[in-house]
């Protein structure tokens, strides 16, 4: 799970509530599924990414199999932190024993209550839970009561509803339990690539007195100032842009190959598999690179390959 697991504990441990006491914007890399792993988080963290996340973890499994815990879970000393880690739960005992596992090793746990994927809202995880304001009550109260250590945050993120008002009434229950903060996607359940309701989760923010953070479309660091000025959230979250340029919190309009550099170096020193290795590399060349140039690049199928080609076309 972690390597030097008894040096891992209590190292490099930060408060995640002092970024939103800082009084400037937070700025966060989202839970994506295989890509906010241990190597891509010391990737964006060199480019003034404040807070990252896990890919989110099934907490059922991960409480129950070492095997599940061994590849879901990976950190390190001193450079992983603040922490979220994010889990998928509709028990609050087994979201419990899930945080009490990472507790020595993270900052906080974040609830997902926002992914709309078929497979996850028939197993009553994710985004079903917005319709559960109860058991998301329930299950943030549990964490709160459980875990003894008063920096450990526990967050939330969620999707909104058609009537807003449900929105804010989830909010403010999760609020009464002890939650450390809200993240907001702006669309609905059914919504996928339909514009983002920034004035919903305006709407939001001016209901709650805990941080909130905006999610949903944000490629730019411009893009990131937009959304602030149009939301007044507390923190930016970013998925698929921080993908296609990790280095945009920094200010940069695309990736540059420096990043690309760096994201070599740190996948090859954590033996990142091939596969991820690439298809990150294929995600934050696709602005730079001409169609030609990703025909081949995207068929490439050996680390050797990946290097020489980009020490031949790019000198890195």
């Amino acid at each position: 799970m972690i390597g030097d697991i008894t040096e891992a504990k209590e190292c490099g441990r930060k408060d995640p509530m002092d970024l939103f006491r800082s009084g400037q914007v937070v700025k966060i890399c989202a839970p994506m599924v295989r890509y906010s792993k241990l190597a891509f988080r010391t990737l964006v963290r060199k480019y003034s990414c404040d807070l990252c996340y896990t890919p989110m973890i099934v907490a059922a499994d991960f409480v129950r199999s070492a095997k599940a815990r061994d590849s879901e879970f990976t950190t390190n000393k001193v450079g992983d932190h603040p922490l979220i880690v994010q889990f998928a739960a509709k028990e609050a005992q087994v979201l419990c024993d899930a945080a009490h596992i990472v507790c020595p090793f993270a900052d906080g746990i974040d609830l997902n209550c926002g992914c709309p994927q078929r497979w996850a809202m028939a197993e009553g995880y994710g985004a079903c839970l917005i319709n559960k304001p109860e058991l998301v009550k329930d299950m943030v109260r549990h964490v709160r009561n459980q875990i003894d250590n008063p920096k450990f945050s526990v967050s939330i993120k969620i999707r909104i509803h058609e009537d807003l008002k449900r929105t804010v009434d989830l909010c403010q229950k999760a609020e009464a339990a002890g939650v450390s903060w809200i993240t907001v996607h702006g669309r609905s359940i059914e919504e996928r690539h339909q514009p983002v309701h920034y004035d919903a989760i305006k709407t939001v923010k001016q209901s709650m007195s805990i941080p909130i953070v905006a999610n949903g479309d944000i490629k730019t660091l411009k893009d990131a100032e937009n959304v602030h000025q149009l939301t007044e959230a507390d923190g930016i979250m970013v998925a698929r842009g921080l993908l296609a340029n990790p280095a945009m919190f920094a200010g940069y309009e695309e990736t540059p190959f420096k990043c690309i550099q760096d994201w070599v170096d740190i996948a090859l020193e954590h033996g990142t598999p091939f596969t991820c290795f690439h298809h990150h590399l294929m995600y934050m060349m696709e602005r730079i690179t001409s169609k030609q140039e990703k025909k081949i690049f995207n068929v490439l199928s050996s680390t050797s390959a990946v290097l020489d080609y980009l020490n031949d076309h790019y000198g890195v």
